[in-house]
């Protein structure tokens, strides 16, 4: 039985049961059972931020890491240029999506485009950083001619 108290798995069942085994407890004494309802719905609260905490930084662990792998611009594409262009197509918005839904993200991608250059899913939910890696490819494959207007 002492090996037992000593796991904290345990602990919280043991106790419930020594509470419930006492006669009138409820009845008795309903500050008693109430006085264990603050510290639990307390209990509750610290989980939750905790668990809110730990998912955030696995968040922003993600989005670094996606950041370093498309950091560097291929082709020697300057961003100051690719900055230019998405200033021009969607004022540097990676969410924009054009009024008929065609043209979709910061550099205002159609999906075979954005397909073509190694992309998948929907350019405007992709992360911005990658939105510049992969018009960086357009640019260093088809120069400015994607971006009549702007490039």
């Amino acid at each position: 039985m002492a090996r037992l108290l000593t796991k904290r798995t345990y602990f919280v069942s043991i106790l419930a049961i020594a509470l419930a085994g006492l006669p009138g407890l409820a009845q008795a004494q309903p500050n008693a059972v109430a006085a264990f309802r603050r510290p639990i719905v307390s209990f509750h609260k610290t989980i939750h931020v905790a668990v809110a905490h730990i998912e955030a930084a696995h968040r922003a662990e993600a989005r670094r890491r996606r950041e370093r792998l498309y950091a560097t611009l291929p082709g020697g594409v300057s961003l100051a240029t690719m900055n230019a262009i998405a200033a021009c197509e969607s004022g540097g918005d990676p969410t924009v999506v054009s009024a008929d839904g065609t043209y979709r993200g910061k550099y205002q991608f159609d999906y075979g485009t954005w397909e073509s250059v190694g992309g998948s899913g929907d350019p405007a939910a992709a992360p911005e950083a990658e939105q510049d890696y992969r018009a960086a490819l357009l640019y260093v494959r088809s120069g400015s001619s994607p971006w009549p207007v702007c490039g």
